[in-house]
């Protein structure tokens, strides 16, 4: 049986549940490959629990931690209000193929309407067809406000 909660960071059951999925998303192709640094894993929570703009949507098949969805709240300054942006959504390999991710993005969903979101935002690479096909299937679709001008790029300066 999957149960979708939204996460208590000071639950260490959903503590390590968020790390252990968030490695291991880190670890797969999608992810960049490699563990995340234990700098990382040691100091996640207590870092996400001083920020009350995450919020974190877990899966749990049985005891098992299935699936995670990490998002962060934005704002829109066309719509003057908040958006929540979908940062990392994972299902642990042995859990895929299971409908979790779109579990995951129906709890979430919730959680936008909760906070009184005008949208849901994520990004997604150009290669990974299965979950654009997923994003696709739940709604979201390409950012543009002029088809002339094209679709928004996703862009990035590392500090």
């Amino acid at each position: 049986m999957t149960q979708i909660v939204n996460a208590e960071f000071a639950d260490p059951r959903h503590a390590s549940a968020i790390v252990e999925l968030l490695n291991g998303y880190a670890m797969d192709a999608m992810g960049g490959g490699q563990q995340l640094a234990d700098f990382v894993k040691s100091n996640l929570i207590a870092a996400i629990s001083k920020r009350s703009d995450v919020h974190v949507v877990l899966a749990f098949v049985g005891d098992e931690p299935a699936g995670v969805a990490i998002c962060i709240e934005g704002f829109s300054t066309f719509a003057c209000q908040p958006l929540l942006n979908i940062h990392d959504l994972a299902v642990a390999a042995k859990f895929r193929g299971r409908g979790i991710s779109k579990k995951l993005l129906a709890q979430v969903e919730q959680v936008a309407l909760g906070l009184g979101c005008c949208k849901m935002t994520l990004e997604v690479l150009e290669g990974n067809k299965l979950a654009q096909a997923l994003y696709k299937s739940t709604g979201f679709a390409g950012y543009e406000l002029d088809p002339a001008m094209g679709k928004a790029m996703l862009m990035q300066k590392k500090l």
